[in-house]
């Protein structure tokens, strides 16, 4: 038997929820690609913003506005490294979404609002952890490094997350092992506004395919050099397979993530100077950065 005491507070605790979603649910969309289903929301009038994980590689796209049929989208940009998609649709009077730069608490209770058929889909959980910047695994810049504890549909991926006051933060999406991460709002307005423009960001590229090794007597490691890409930046130095990078720019090399590191957006175009070993002769290349390609 309920206890009348609480009834009260737990009831209006849940309306505050529902009222949240019910707040935020008007700016957000359904995103259907080729036998994938997912989430996103309108980030400026026309353009919508969804996870790119969620999109398949090909086909049509469309957006289902909250009470309309899907329509069909056009794929503005897409940026693999921070997961974020930019689409385009004409004639949606939905609203924008605010975003919110303010990153909440761990312990802070969050809510993920994403729609499917349709309808509002929601999520109740908590902020599970909360740390710096981070450099996912395909190289993006993420400002802050957000998890949720919650159980998100997999429908519910590219929606928003909020704060207890309603306020948006950023954008739900799966990471390693289905935890929930959100790429937060200072992420998405760089690269938004980066991919509306030019529809795609520039990253550097070497045109060569690296692995870490040990180099005797020395501290650090290298990066051995295990194909060239024959068209390549790489190549176009002079460096050869079997090569071993030990310095950059005058710097050993201490990982090889931090040589990745360095391969930004800014990076494209800039030369830079690399000390290398070959058959254990010291050899020096100068490496004009190249763009990555789009494949």
């Amino acid at each position: 038997m309920s206890n009348p005491a609480s009834a009260g507070p737990l009831r209006q605790f849940s309306d505050a929820l529902a009222d949240l979603v019910a707040e935020a649910a008007p700016s957000v969309v359904a995103v259907h690609s080729a036998h994938s289903r997912s989430s996103g929301f309108v980030w400026r009038p026309g353009l919508i913003v969804t996870a790119d994980e969620a999109l398949a590689d090909e086909g049509d796209v469309s957006v289902a506005p909250p009470g309309g049929e899907p329509a069909p989208a056009s794929v503005v940009g897409r940026d693999p490294a921070t997961d974020v998609a930019v689409l385009r649709i004409d004639r949606l009077e939905a609203p924008a979404a605010p975003l919110q730069s303010a990153t909440p608490a761990a312990g802070a209770l969050a809510l993920a609002v994403g729609r499917q058929h349709g309808a509002p889909l929601a999520a109740f959980g908590a902020v599970s952890f909360v740390g710096a910047a981070w450099r996912s695994l395909r190289g993006g810049e993420i400002d802050a490094r957000i998890e949720l504890d919650l159980s998100l549909r997999r429908a519910g991926e590219g929606g928003l997350a909020l704060d207890a006051s309603g306020r948006a933060f950023g954008m739900v999406a799966f990471g390693p092992r289905q935890r929930v991460f959100v790429i937060p709002a200072a992420t998405i307005e760089r690269v938004a506004a980066k991919l509306a423009t030019d529809g795609r960001i520039a990253r550097g590229y070497l045109g060569l395919g690296l692995r870490p090794t040990r180099l005797d007597g020395a501290d650090g490691i290298g990066a051995m050099v295990m194909n060239v890409d024959t068209n390549g930046p790489g190549a176009a130095a002079g460096v050869r397979q079997g090569d071993v990078i030990v310095g950059w720019n005058g710097q050993p090399i201490r990982d090889l993530r931090s040589l990745l590191r360095a391969l930004g957006p800014d990076s494209v175009g800039s030369t830079v100077a690399l000390s290398l070993r070959r058959g254990g002769a010291p050899v020096e290349a100068a490496l004009s950065i190249g763009e990555r390609p789009q494949t």
